[in-house]
């Protein structure tokens, strides 16, 4: 089994249609994050492991769902509905020839990602030879938790392409759908929000 960590925060709405798209073999491991509007169980009721994490912050939750996991192969990616998990045995099939997958978003609506996230976004991803972070991952589990990430907020997928890049790994990309998200983003849909990440990733690069 491969395990698929899903950082959750109130996205109640979205968890149907993505817990029923999980293809055969990939184990959802649903991470809530405070949730008000029911999510956990809705995720409990669409088949999934729900794990809590009290802890706020996008990379406490990636991290929870990280040290919850047991398979060989782990996968991160939103809750939002704006990433299909058909997709990821696109994503984890890049482990034959690489140590970390990335699912390089292709926007499939204007608006699906906003300018301004998808500039800043650019910009780092450009000191590691990539297109983009990437928010549909995949890794061995156990180079993961040897990644020894510290970064609890927005920084965290950041510091995993930065540390993976700094162990020497080889990354690999490959197109993925990103839809419109359902409901409003917590990062790029808020101004405080998109500030707050970007102040999470200037201290991970400032530090790493």
């Amino acid at each position: 089994m491969i395990d698929v960590v899903l950082p959750c925060l109130d996205e109640a709405t979205a968890l149907p249609w993505v817990l029923g798209r999980m293809p055969a073999g990939y184990r959802p491991i649903v991470v809530d994050n405070g949730s008000t509007d029911g999510s956990p169980d809705v995720a409990a009721a669409c088949g999934a492991r729900v794990v809590h994490e009290p802890q706020r912050g996008f990379g406490a939750a990636c991290h929870a769902g990280l040290l919850a996991a047991t398979g060989d192969i782990v996968c991160f990616m939103d809750a939002d509905a704006s990433l299909d998990p058909a997709e990821l045995p696109k994503v984890t099939g890049l482990l034959a020839g690489a140590a970390l997958g990335l699912g390089r978003r292709r926007p499939t609506a204007r608006g699906a990602w906003p300018p301004h996230a998808r500039l800043g976004n650019a910009l780092i991803a450009r000191r590691f030879g990539l297109r983009d972070i990437g928010p549909m991952r995949a890794a061995y589990r156990e180079r993961l938790l040897g990644l020894e990430l510290t970064d609890r907020r927005s920084g965290y997928p950041l510091e995993m392409v930065l540390r993976a890049a700094g162990n020497g790994w080889r990354i690999a990309e490959t197109d993925v759908a990103y839809h419109p998200r359902t409901g409003r983003s917590k990062v790029t849909g808020t101004v405080r929000g998109t500030l707050q990440a970007v102040r999470d990733m200037r201290r991970v690069l400032e530090t790493s």
